[in-house]
């Protein structure tokens, strides 16, 4: 009788711990259409790079990026990112240097790793390696995750 009341209380103790967890907040939620309209205004801003911002967090930022043009090199010495391919295909180059031309004008890389890109894609670029779309086959619209890897 006395290993019933023991175990009796243990299990009431273990349900009433259970039950006493924290509320955590709803999941974010954006919808297209509010996705698809900051996408259409930031167009109105630079006409060959849509760029609409999903979250923003202190170690991550989440876009819908929409390119229908080439564009010069870029590094982000802060942040890894992931480029997931929801539409269109181009050619993306990482890795090698990110040369500036003499002149000025966008960055090109030089020993870089060329690769056709299409929906469906992942795509990781760890913080510090030059990237850039050199070839855009009509569109190519990613889902970019970038997030500063030295915190993780």
């Amino acid at each position: 009788m006395k290993n019933i009341t023991i175990l009796s209380f243990i299990f009431s103790t273990l349900i009433i711990l259970a039950s006493a967890q924290t509320s955590m907040p709803p999941a974010f939620y954006v919808q297209a259409n509010n996705i698809a309209t900051a996408l259409a205004n930031s167009f109105e801003q630079r006409p060959t790079l849509g760029i609409s911002t999903i979250n923003r967090g202190d170690d991550y930022t989440i876009n819908l990026i929409r390119r229908t043009a080439p564009a010069g090199a870029i590094v982000h010495e802060d942040g890894t990112e992931l480029h997931y391919i929801t539409e269109g295909a181009g050619v993306l180059v990482t890795g090698g240097v990110s040369v500036r031309p003499p002149g000025g004008g966008p960055a090109d890389i030089e020993d870089g790793f060329a690769q056709r890109v299409s929906v469906g894609d992942a795509i990781l670029i760890p913080e510090g390696t030059p990237h850039q779309y050199t070839s855009v086959e009509g569109v190519v619209g990613y889902l970019e995750v970038r997030f500063k890897a030295a915190q993780y």
